[in-house]
């Protein structure tokens, strides 16, 4: 028997019904259904899944974004086209199975003991020979040979001899059966486990998708569904101390909230480490509070390990923070500002103002352990801090596997605080800054994020640490750098100690000199006007007395004006952290290389704080850490199913490719004194063991007895 590749043909007046009946039962069908599925599969794969839109536009574009939204790439599993593919390939390769499985049974049952003797001659295996047996001794000797070797064997009686025809690998034929019902299986598994199931709920009780805000309680029951939902796959988020009952499933256009058959309380959230600081182990203690029965049953949820209660498993997914108490300390970057602190959760937002504008500061996540790699810039070698990155990127801890150039020097560098300044349009930048300083190429400096756009990589501030490893010493020399007065007092001890002794007629071109070097350098005298066609353009720092020299000195004299300059520059901000630190009661910095490696950072750092997008500058002062652990809830019935499905797949596959069904038959004639004995050999598959197989039957069914 062979399996066929066509339909089911019905008979029926009309021949479009005839044709898709017969296409829609086919073979060809079912494993183009297969094919588009392994495609869209694939597609859902390689297309990051239930992502925010804006993350597509970045990635992909407008255009594309928009049409590539159209079609449903984003939720690929759950699209309807999808749903509507796997119900057709259920529906084919049950009509397929339907159509074979009678003829299989039939030819499991039949030994084609029929078969004329003359026939044996045109098989590939075949052999001939006369014993000198009578046939009743060779038949029992033959008979007792296939039993012990396995063979199931059925017998025909003819008039001129007797033929046995035998048959091993009938398991062959039910492969066939197991894998494409494992098919059925998997697909009726995934149709049960997805959204389709979840949207016909919603269609029969008149819900729909929530895309608004606020807190849980207060969405209305439209955009919820009850505990007796028959399968759904949700989040749950749930903060140390706290409790919920209450599960968001995504969808493509919104969310819908499904309300457990109970509660889930967080005693507390295990998070373990290796000796990199990578995690290693994340763990949930809960209580199960069950709303019905009143019952708490306390269970561990580790990845991989879920809990189980009333139909419902609760697996642990990640984790996140429970609302982190923050307490930050702002620096503002105008002149006149005065430092001062502000606090909040994570998840809330606080209301600042600078002048008559005013912002909206968003506490969006803290970071306790950062886990970074400082190991990929050579010490001492030169890198622009506007582009500064802690890490080179993700992707150079993935992907190939080849040993590279870079010594990685993994290291926790302390918590983070990440936080958004919305403006009054709406728009908003994203921060991240480090609690502590960093060691980066033998210079303690704390590092200030920003990026305008959550695709882009963060843009890192390196400020020096002063000699109490604290940010103090930068901020208080910004501070006097935009004050008038303090520039002053800096340039007159500066020329007070520069002037020589023989010329004091030098004093006052040197103090003009360095009064028009600092506060060209604040960006309180521009060299230029601020661009329109270029708002980024700082208007301070090195980019000012650049400026400045290219519109004043000439060509051939810029290089040693420049020395010149940056000389007075360095000297004169030495004489203002002086001044500074006087004012805070400190004494004065020690002319060492230490002092000359914060000199030479603040420069770069003040130049550079000209281009950061904020008008202040948070720094994380304090915090109180409540972690958050997010549960994946969800009620499979079709688990089973997909379960049972791969063990009939992986039977099937092995019956079909390991189990090859051979067919023997046995001719027994009269022939003098003794018997002629004919055998001939089928198989599914002609291979070196067939060959073999058939030689060594040949042998003992053909000897000479």
């Amino acid at each position: 028997m062979t399996v066929t590749t066509t339909g089911i043909e019905v008979r029926a007046q009309s021949r479009w019904v005839r044709d898709c009946v017969e296409l829609v039962s086919s073979m060809r069908f079912s494993i183009s259904l297969l094919t588009v599925i392994c495609i869209a599969s694939v597609i859902g794969t390689v297309v990051k899944q239930h992502e925010p839109y804006t993350n597509y536009v970045n990635q992909f574009g407008p255009f594309w974004a928009e049409l590539f939204g159209k079609i449903g790439l984003y939720t690929v599993y759950s699209v309807w086209w999808f749903l509507l593919i796997l119900a057709f390939l259920v529906l084919s390769t049950s009509l397929c199975i339907a159509r074979n499985v009678p003829k299989i049974i039939a030819d499991l049952k039949t030994y084609k003991e029929q078969v004329r003797e003359q026939a044996l001659g045109s098989f590939h295996h075949r052999g001939s020979s006369e014993v000198a047996e009578s046939r009743d001794q060779a038949f029992e000797r033959i008979s007792t040979l296939l039993v012990h070797g396995g063979w199931k064997a059925k017998v025909q009686v003819r008039e001129n001899g007797t033929m046995i025809a035998a048959r091993r690998g009938a398991a062959n034929k039910l492969g066939y059966i197991a894998a494409h019902s494992a098919i059925v299986l998997v697909c009726v598994g995934g149709l049960l486990d997805g959204d389709l199931i979840v949207r016909a709920q919603m269609a029969l009780q008149g819900k729909s998708t929530y895309a608004g805000g606020g807190l849980m309680k207060d969405v209305p029951a439209s955009y919820r569904l009850g505990p007796g939902t028959p399968t759904f796959r949700a989040n749950l988020l749930v903060p140390e101390g706290g409790m919920a009952g209450t599960a968001v499933i995504s969808m493509q256009d919104g969310v819908v909230l499904q309300d457990l058959p109970f509660d889930v309380e967080l005693k507390k959230f295990i998070v373990d480490y290796y000796e990199t600081g990578m995690p290693k182990l994340f763990a949930s203690e809960i209580v199960i509070h069950d709303r019905d029965t009143g019952a708490k049953i306390p269970a561990l949820v580790k990845v991989n390990e879920p809990a189980f209660h009333r139909g419902v498993a609760i697996y642990q997914s990640s984790f996140d923070d429970g609302g982190s108490s923050l307490k930050l300390r702002g620096y503002p970057m105008t002149a006149g500002g005065k430092p001062f602190e502000i606090e909040g959760n994570v998840g809330s937002n606080a209301q600042i103002s600078n002048g008559d504008a005013k912002m909206t500061l968003e506490f969006t996540g803290l970071r306790v352990i950062n886990v970074e790699n400082l190991g990929g810039n050579p010490a001492g070698g030169a890198t622009d801090v506007r582009k500064v990155d802690l890490v080179s990127s993700l992707q150079d801890h993935l992907g190939s596997g080849a040993k590279t150039n870079n010594k990685k020097a993994l290291r926790n560098v302390g918590p983070s605080v990440s936080y958004k300044l919305r403006d009054a349009a709406g728009q908003a930048r994203e921060f991240n800054n480090y609690m502590l300083p960093v060691e980066l190429d033998g210079q303690r400096v704390f590092l200030a994020g920003t990026r305008d756009k959550p695709d882009q990589e963060m843009r890192y501030l390196r400020i020096p640490a002063d000699d109490t490893d604290s940010i103090d010493g930068w901020t208080r020399l910004r501070a006097a750098l935009l004050d008038p007065a303090l520039r002053a007092r800096a340039a007159a001890r500066y020329v007070a100690l520069a002037t020589p002794a023989d010329k004091p007629e030098m004093a006052a071109q040197l103090t003009t000199t360095t009064e028009r070097a600092l506060a060209l350098f604040a960006g309180a005298e521009g060299a230029r006007p601020k661009d329109s066609n270029d708002p980024s353009r700082p208007t301070g720092g090195l980019q000012a007395i650049s400026d400045f020299i290219e519109g004043s000195v000439p060509a051939a004299d810029r290089g040693r004006i420049s020395e010149v300059l940056l000389r007075i520059l360095n000297g004169s901000l030495f004489e203002l952290v002086g001044i500074t630190r006087e004012g805070a009661g400190l004494a004065p910095l020690p002319p060492n290389e230490k002092t000359q490696a914060f000199m030479t950072q603040s420069v770069l750092s003040l130049s550079d704080s000209f281009f950061y997008p904020a008008p202040v500058l948070f720094e994380l002062a304090d915090f109180k850490q409540v972690q958050a652990s997010v549960f994946q809830v969800a009620r499979a019935p079709g688990k089973t199913l997909v379960y049972l499905g791969a063990i009939l797949l992986i039977i099937g596959v092995f019956a079909m490719l390991y189990i090859r069904e051979r067919r023997l038959w046995v001719w027994l004639a009269p022939s003098g004194t003794g018997t002629k004995i004919t055998a001939a050999l089928s198989t599914t598959r002609r291979t070196l063991d067939a060959d073999a197989e058939f030689e060594q039957l040949k042998h003992q069914i053909l000897k000479d007895a």
